[in-house]
């Protein structure tokens, strides 16, 4: 594994200026049912304010990540291409070789209340998701959402994790003094897709549910549909019984999302479908023929018949990324005055 370029570098204004250095990983790995096959490199980080690409379509200019691969094993995962800086395996190695920011807390913490920090959106859940199965044993997103309410310091959360619900306390009380965002990504309902597609995630029914228990609590919650997969999962009937379920499930919103593929996902997501429907083969290379994106008008057509299907039941469509709000935040006067320049650059959802 290629730590060396991950140690800190003097030159700050490089994109890929790591986060911490070689001689603070420890690996583990832990003999259990949910954690076998998966390794974990435990580090300290030295930041964990990423900011976005100015070139970037993002709505916002900040995220936090604690967590660099991702157990969810998505076939189709844009952040695969990540572990290639590490010269790990963006297929298998992404789903097991997981880093872990042990720190992630105290740096935020210390970053928020950093006279230079502006305090604004940051955004979390848009590279792995920060609520994959590793969080249950590494609990760092309570501390995070607790540094983010005592500094009232506004953010959004998207994740396939049922573990969210866990702190949804702690969700409530960032609620009563800022401006916090939580979307669930539900791309299709189709159990038998989910089986092979998104292996590790919880069920979509299951992720409904959370959206629902948010919508108990007075929380509103916004569904991200995504991906929506060519010729897999965008059939009309597959588009409606979709959007009927997030309706059903109480979102207050429903975004698609077209499948794209960029390097790294690309490869790994191609060699799954010659194994699991190699009839669509030539199908997928004539549709990404130009890139990662699907053809414009594919895209418009995916997103008009979801909007259509979405006032049909109920539901208003949402901006790709935005958070969605929950209550009107209070007041707060900022003692901060400008972001921290030194901050690495991180890849963004879309």
């Amino acid at each position: 594994m290629r730590w060396e370029n991950l140690a800190l570098e003097s030159d700050h204004s490089r994109a890929d200026a790591a986060l911490f250095g070689a001689d603070a990983v420890v690996t583990r790995t832990f003999d259990t049912p949910e954690f076998r096959g998966i390794t974990f490199h435990e580090i300290r980080a030295r930041s964990i304010l990423n900011r976005v690409p100015g070139a970037s379509r993002m709505p916002f200019e900040w995220t936090v990540n604690p967590y660099r691969g991702c157990s969810h094993a998505c076939v189709y995962c844009f952040a695969r291409k990540t572990h290639s800086y590490l010269d790990l395996d963006t297929g298998i190695g992404f789903d097991s070789q997981i880093v872990v920011k042990v720190n992630a807390p105290e740096v935020l913490r210390r970053q928020l209340g950093s006279r230079r920090w502006l305090g604004d959106h940051i955004a979390m859940g848009t590279n792995v998701d920060c609520y994959q199965r590793a969080e249950g044993r590494y609990r760092l997103m309570p501390g995070i959402i607790g540094a983010l309410r005592d500094h009232a310091n506004p953010f959004s959360i998207l994740t396939k994790g049922t573990l969210v619900l866990r702190d949804l306390e702690l969700l409530k009380q960032a609620a009563a003094v800022t401006d916090v965002g939580i979307s669930v990504s539900v791309g299709f309902v189709d159990g038998e897709l989910w089986r092979t597609v998104e292996p590790g995630t919880p069920a979509p029914e299951r992720r409904l549910d959370v959206v629902r228990t948010f919508g108990e609590h007075g929380i509103g919650c916004g569904v991200l549909m995504a991906p929506v997969i060519p010729f897999l999962s965008d059939s009309p009937a597959q588009l409606r019984d979709t959007v009927r379920a997030i309706a059903a499930a109480g979102a207050t919103s429903v975004t698609p999302l077209v499948l794209h593929l960029r390097p790294g996902a690309r490869e790994w997501f191609m060699a799954w479908l010659a194994r699991h429907h190699p009839y669509l083969v030539r199908r997928y290379e004539r549709l990404y023929a130009e890139g990662a994106y699907a053809p414009k008008w594919y895209q418009r057509r995916i997103t008009r018949q979801v909007h259509d299907l979405a006032r049909e039941y109920g539901i208003g469509p949402a901006d790709a990324g935005m958070p969605r709000r929950i209550r009107e935040p209070e007041p707060v006067e900022s003692q901060h005055t400008s972001a921290d320049p030194t901050e690495p650059v991180q890849l963004s959802l879309i």
